[in-house]
Formats: structure tokens, C-alpha cells, sequence
């Protein structure tokens, strides 16, 4: 599985930041959602493609911050 794009929310501290993941893997593409840092909690959703993993990226970054892609 390969990591294709990682957002944050630019704010700091285990009760405000938030992380959006984009990965695939063969044809498969995962969207990864995570509150509060590397020890929070994390929902995945799973896509056959990635137009609908794009589209849900693009909602969950549609929640406050000031969202910018790291690389």
C-alpha cells in the first residue's frame, strides 16, 4: 500500500489536529481519517477507484481548519 497524499488541518495539540490520507494499492484506494494525532482515533473508508476517494477527501476537508496538503 503506498501513500498518495496526506492533508492536516494545521492546528497542533492531541485535541485539535486532524489528518486525511490518501492511499492505493493496486487499483484500490483507502481514505484514512485521524483525530488527534498518530495515537487518535481513525475511521477508514475504502474505494474501487479514485474519483470517489477523491470526492470523500474532499468532504472531510471541507470541516474547519486551515487544510494544506503535506508531502
Amino acid at each position: 500500500m503506498e501513500r498518495r497524499k496526506h492533508w492536516w488541518n494545521g492546528a497542533w495539540g492531541r485535541l485539535a489536529r486532524r489528518d486525511v490520507y490518501l492511499f492505493e494499492d493496486a487499483g484500490h484506494w483507502w481514505v484514512e481519517s485521524r483525530e488527534g494525532g498518530a495515537d487518535g482515533r481513525c475511521r477508514t473508508y475504502e474505494f474501487d477507484a479514485e474519483e470517489p476517494a477523491m470526492d470523500c477527501v474532499s468532504g472531510l476537508l471541507a470541516q474547519p481548519g486551515d487544510w494544506r496538503e503535506l508531502h
